[in-house]
């Protein structure tokens, strides 16, 4: 595998590859987070941007990972194309974004899920699916034709890798591994064993 300088260049080839030949979802990535206590949880998510500011994913704030990201920073993400035998892995810490880009991806989703992100209480207890469906009804009728306002509990966290490693697939499992560290504003790389 070809090493360029830059991290972001290699896995903006590799994700229009995967856009091309992923069935669907090539942006859904494994989000690995912990609470104040060090326990870990993950879940898939979808990522929204990557770039040399780094990768950008929404969510409800007051769910669990939301809470967990408030309490600790430092997360991992894992994102697997199996179409193409790749896999690419990043650490760092979050941020969270600016109101104005979680104002402008918000109002880039269509309605439903607009709506949506104000009637789901993510990660509470859901005393049965009508609970769900009556407060998707309270929200359709309280916005009615009105454009839907960003919930105050929901925005973006962006992702400052310290780390990615880019794993490609090999024959009888000699994958080629090429791990990238961040050094302030330049990358050193190694290659590891498979």
């Amino acid at each position: 595998m070809k090493a360029p300088d830059n991290p972001f260049e290699l896995f903006s080839e590799w994700f229009a590859a995967a856009q091309a030949k992923e069935p669907e979802l090539a942006n859904a990535v494994a989000l690995a987070t912990a609470d104040d206590h060090g326990s870990p949880s993950v879940r898939m998510v979808l990522l929204k941007s990557a770039d040399e500011a780094g990768f950008v994913f929404y969510t409800n704030l007051e769910s669990r990972k939301g809470r967990q990201l408030r309490v600790n920073k430092r997360v991992a993400m894992c994102i697997h194309w199996k179409s193409l035998g790749k896999q690419v892995r990043v650490e760092g810490e979050v941020e969270g974004v600016s109101d104005e880009e979680a104002d402008a991806y918000f109002a880039s989703r269509d309605r439903g899920s607009q709506i949506g992100a104000w009637a789901s209480k993510q990660s509470q207890t859901l005393e049965g699916r009508f609970a769900l469906e009556s407060r998707i009804a309270k929200f359709t009728a309280r916005f009615h034709v009105a454009p839907v306002p960003r919930p105050p509990f929901w925005s973006g966290f962006r992702l400052l890798p310290d780390l990615i490693e880019f794993w490609d697939d090999g024959v009888f499992r000699l994958h080629e591994r090429v791990e990238y560290t961040c050094h302030g504003t330049s990358w050193s790389t190694r290659q590891l064993f498979p």
